[in-house]
């Protein structure tokens, strides 16, 4: 008998331990959650500053609509030749910066996205483990119970024993 409540409790330490290494790594995902929530937070960032290059955008048109005015008038034309290549560039090279942005974007959100589902199947499992071990773990008391119980009757039997050894 003192086998057995001796195996229980190595294996109530076991599933213990086993609960202990849930814990740490639902600690994990919760870290690589944290993790995930700045990529976020990056991104709207991200997304301000798309919003603002628009604006600069907008801005490089209506200078290009005013070069155009004063291209017009047919003053400077050399200087209106720079300007406008160097606006060109400018348009251009706004252009990549914003697709390049918009892939980068596209990517995180991808990578959030495939996190959050590991995370979701992951606690799912943490939890599904968690009632398995409340239910072993409530067995093996009830278990440890009944053992102590027939313990009990054992000794009181023994010592009732002894009583009509004596007596007889």
């Amino acid at each position: 008998m003192e086998a057995d409540v001796s195996e229980m409790r190595n294996e109530l330490q076991s599933r213990d331990g086993l609960w202990r290494r849930i814990q740490l790594e639902c600690q994990k995902l919760y870290t690589e959650l944290l993790k995930i929530k700045e990529c976020k937070d990056m991104q709207e960032i991200q997304i301000k500053h798309q919003s603002s290059r628009v604006q600069l955008t907008e801005q490089l048109e209506n200078k290009n609509t005013e070069l155009l005015l004063f291209a017009e008038s047919g003053e400077h034309q050399e200087e209106l030749n720079k300007i406008r290549n160097h606006v060109y560039q400018k348009e251009q090279s706004h252009c990549s910066e914003q697709e390049r942005m918009k892939t980068e974007i596209s990517d995180l959100t991808e990578e959030l996205h495939q996190k959050e589902i590991t995370i979701a199947t992951i606690m799912e499992k943490a939890g599904l483990l968690e009632r398995q071990l409340k239910m072993e773990l409530e067995t093996k008391h009830k278990l440890l119970t009944k053992q102590q119980l027939l313990e009990f009757r054992y000794q009181v039997m023994k010592s009732e024993n002894t009583h009509l050894k004596e007596m007889m």
